[in-house]
């Protein structure tokens, strides 16, 4: 494909997503009708429709309309090209811009120009307080590759040569002690021995700091109540000797996990709902519970989008049901660990703080968030202890 049919396609999935198709659904629907468009081909692609989902607002103001094609005409603008060069209409290129496309439209200001939306605005600057621009221009790119490096398996040093080796350059992330960021080679991953044999796993460094800041010791029975694809769950796995085990109200996202446990030598035990208070009580419940996601909209940007308030405040309700729940699983004397990936304090300190009021046997024993701006995704983790009761 030429460059100009890549924009192409990128439109036409735009548009399905602007319709509201999913992105990976309309992506993973292009590919499957473009037999054609090779590795590179589809990489360029996907790119291209994350660079506009991730500055949708500042893209259409710039491009003149909310649309695939408005949307690609304005990260030309923004990127100094000349659109001319791509809006050709030769092969596969997009049709020769309209005049109307040719009139510059005034640069977007406020939160349109940081890629925010306006409902969302004063939640996030009072959150972020004077980092609030920083984090949002933050979102508006690309998202770093951060790896894991699984303890069980080896040393950072040697993670590091075995990556080379296969070229992929990465360096230590100082958010935690086992992270590596990707420099180069990054596509190379899924297919490298280090990661298909459990030696590395792709993780977000403050998602990897989130866990070395628990209170995990040799012997504890554990408990990730929201584990999903389990990430967490190895993670905890490698950093002592506890016995894990991982559960998910939607039993479906845990399914690759048996797998990943296996190659990466981390005992995992799967729980249903029903098993739970057979299994119980814990001595530490980490919940990582549904949240807006905004500390990874790089990683996910249609979500910043669809997100509404009343979807905020069901997901708030959500959140505080978990939290019961996870602390009646807990036992006397046991950390109950909060944990978001989002920046919003409605769903970080201020849920704590009001799941306190409502149960005074609760404490506060630890508390840290990260931020995008900061190289890593947003998150937010708490660790609760109580001396006895539950909710």
């Amino acid at each position: 494909m030429t460059p100009a049919a890549r924009l192409q396609a990128a439109i036409e999935i735009l548009d399905l997503i602007l319709a509201g198709d999913p992105a990976e659904k309309a992506l993973t629907s292009w590919g499957r009708r473009s037999r054609f468009a090779g590795s590179k081909d589809r990489a360029a692609v996907r790119d291209h429709v994350f660079t506009a989902l991730r500055c949708l607002r500042s893209h259409a103001a710039m491009g003149g309309a909310r649309s695939g094609r408005g949307l690609i005409l304005g990260a030309l603008r923004e990127a100094g090209r000349d659109p001319d060069e791509m809006f050709n209409g030769q092969g596969h290129a997009p049709a020769p811009l309209t005049d109307a496309e040719r009139l510059l439209p005034p640069l977007p200001e406020g939160a349109g120009a940081v890629d925010i939306p306006d409902w969302l605005w004063p939640e996030f600057s009072t959150s972020l307080g004077l980092q609030a621009e920083a984090a949002a221009r933050a979102l508006r790119s690309r998202a770093p590759v951060h790896l894991r490096v699984n303890t069980v398996r080896g040393t950072i040093g040697a993670a590091q040569e075995a990556l080379a080796s296969e070229g992929i350059t990465t360096r230590p992330h100082p958010a935690a002690a086992t992270a590596l960021e990707v420099i180069e080679g990054a596509r190379k991953l899924r297919n490298a021995e280090a990661y298909q044999d459990g030696l590395v796993e792709l993780q977000d460094a403050a998602s990897q700091a989130v866990v070395a800041h628990l209170p995990l010791e040799d012997g504890m029975k554990v408990l990730d109540f929201c584990a999903g694809g389990g990430g967490k769950s190895l993670a905890m796995v490698a950093q002592a000797g506890i016995r894990l085990f991982a559960h998910d109200a939607d039993a479906r996202r845990m399914k690759d996990l048996p797998a990943r446990a296996a190659r990466a030598g981390a005992p995992v035990s799967v729980l249903s709902s029903a098993d739970l208070e057979r299994h119980g009580p814990f001595d530490l419940v980490l919940c990582d519970v549904p949240c807006s996601g905004s500390g990874s909209w790089r990683r996910a940007p249609e979500g910043k989008w669809r997100l509404t308030a009343d979807g905020l405040q069901a997901l708030q309700q959500t959140q505080s049901e978990i939290l019961c729940k996870a602390a009646g699983l807990t036992a006397p004397g046991g950390f109950l660990a909060y944990a978001t990936c989002s920046m919003l304090d409605r769903e970080n300190s201020v849920q704590v703080q009001g799941f306190m009021r409502q149960n005074p046997a609760w404490s506060l024993a630890a508390e840290k968030s990260w931020q995008v701006q900061d190289g890593t995704d947003g998150f937010y983790v708490a660790v609760l202890t109580r001396a006895n009761g539950g909710c």
